[in-house]
């Protein structure tokens, strides 16, 4: 039996949720997304979220509230009559009177194996901190920070190759899957909730562009997480030729040396432990590369040291 559903989400990780959900028969009755934001060269154009894209495709009512607390959205948003909510990377804390509103509730896809990562950047975070698996699971949301009640999860190992571009696309179309069955689930009746652990509670801070620095003090392996949990935004990065390069990709190598030392010509760096080699870099201002190009143009060879 379709839902009728409204949609709440705004970056591309949302999209894929939203055209499955489309897909497999249920009622978008209307969808929030955050509103335009100047964007193009000269920042004169307003640039739609990627949800707002889609759902002008699908013919959808894009709604781009500043608040949700004011009586007249509220007014509006009951109005929809909806069975249930989807909340996908929306951006905006929902006040309780729009949680109620819905008949079924509101259900939030979030990005980790809760209550591990709860908060703004789960996906980052388990890649810096390495952690072994993340995840993807829905949770009928409560006023809390992702604190509600568990119905589905999907697990995902993290590899050491993997950055957090990789690990937001394969979680995003694994999350559109998983929402697609919990929606089929509500509708015939038999979705449960399980209450989430107080024990392993962790909270996945928005990245600050301070952390994005490199140490090249820490094991091999800690500074690899870090690159690839930073990457390709905001960067992490280090100083060479008086000039930022965002270093995206890396792998481990063999070698040792003094923290930040080139150790042959292939982009190979030392760190407190072990090394790592660099695979994909940007210069400021310049498009990403991969490193044997970067090298025609900036020889960096020992007995060079990285800041």
């Amino acid at each position: 039996m379709p839902l009728r559903l409204i949609f709440m989400g705004t970056p591309d990780f949302s999209v894929p949720t939203l055209l499955e959900l489309v897909s497999h028969g249920h009622e978008i009755a209307a969808v929030y997304t955050r509103a335009p934001k100047p964007g193009g060269r000269r920042g004169l154009q307003f640039q739609p979220t990627p949800v707002e894209e889609a759902a002008r495709k699908l013919g959808v009512p894009v709604l781009t509230p500043k608040s949700l607390k004011t009586p007249e959205t509220l007014d509006e948003f009951r109005a929809f009559d909806a069975d249930a909510a989807v909340v996908v990377a929306y951006g905006m804390i929902l006040p309780q009177a729009i949680l109620d509103a819905p008949k079924f509730g509101c259900y939030n896809l979030h990005a980790s194996l809760l209550p591990r990562w709860r908060g703004a950047a789960p996906i980052n975070r388990a890649i810096m901190e390495g952690d072994a698996e993340s995840g993807v699971m829905v949770m009928k949301m409560d006023v809390g920070l992702d604190t509600g009640d568990v119905a589905m999860a999907e697990r995902l190992a993290i590899t050491d190759n993997m950055t957090a571009v990789d690990l937001h696309d394969r979680l995003s179309r694994l999350g559109a899957d998983l929402m697609v069955r919990a929606m089929a689930a509500l509708a015939r009746g038999g979705l449960q909730l399980k209450k989430q652990s107080e024990d392993g509670v962790t909270y996945a801070a928005k990245i600050d562009k301070a952390e994005a620095r490199i140490d090249w003090s820490r094991p091999a392996r800690a500074v690899l997480r870090h690159i690839h949990g930073l990457s390709p935004f905001p960067g992490a990065w280090v100083e060479l030729e008086n000039a930022r390069v965002k270093i995206l990709r890396c792998e481990l190598a063999k070698g040792s040396g003094a923290p930040g030392e080139v150790l042959d010509d292939q982009l190979t760096i030392a760190c407190g432990e072990g090394a790592i080699r660099i695979l994909e870099l940007q210069r400021e201002g310049k498009a990403r590369m991969q490193a044997t190009d970067f090298l025609r143009g900036v020889p960096v060879k020992p007995p060079m040291r990285l800041a």
